[in-house]
């Protein structure tokens, strides 16, 4: 048996310390450790985007980032979007467009959408499409996916 190593990082607003095994990754510990099962684990690679999480508010794929890296740091799941029992302007939107059919993809595409809103809160298409780049839905046809993310943008005006 391998050592452990020991952790302790914030998850969605809580302190959390457990020990994990050195290879470990984020969507383990937060999956089967802590019983976050938002963030779903479809590639194992980095390429579909399902296990999106916020690490220090930089989105990153679970599956592949080591648990231990994780440690003094803050981690945000798709279940820290909702707020004192409300749902994010996001959240709403993805139910306003039916963005979301299997369901699989729909927590990956909230934080992939939460971090393009964070980092430009009035995204045109083109750039709400870019910004979801690194997600794949098989089911959706993205089309309610951008328009939910445009719902959710701070409306600058202009034509989009």
């Amino acid at each position: 048996m391998r050592d452990l190593v020991a952790l302790s990082f914030a998850v969605n607003g809580s302190d959390r310390s457990l020990a994990v095994e050195p290879s470990e990754t984020l969507a383990d510990v937060l999956r089967d450790r802590l019983g976050l099962t938002g963030l779903k684990v479809s590639c194992d690679v980095q390429v579909c985007g399902a296990c999106t999480v916020f690490v220090d508010a930089l989105a990153v794929s679970a599956c592949t980032y080591l648990a231990v890296d994780a440690d003094g740091r803050t981690v945000e799941t798709v279940e820290g979007l909702a707020r004192e029992g409300h749902l994010s302007a996001l959240q709403q939107a993805f139910i306003d467009h039916a963005a979301f059919q299997c369901g699989f993809c729909t927590p990956g595409m909230l934080m992939a959408g939460t971090a393009l809103l964070a980092e430009n809160p009035s995204p045109t298409r083109d750039e709400v499409v870019a910004g979801i780049d690194g997600n794949l839905c098989r089911c959706t046809g993205y089309v309610p996916i951008i328009d939910a993310i445009l719902q959710a943008a701070q409306p600058t005006g202009g034509d989009k």
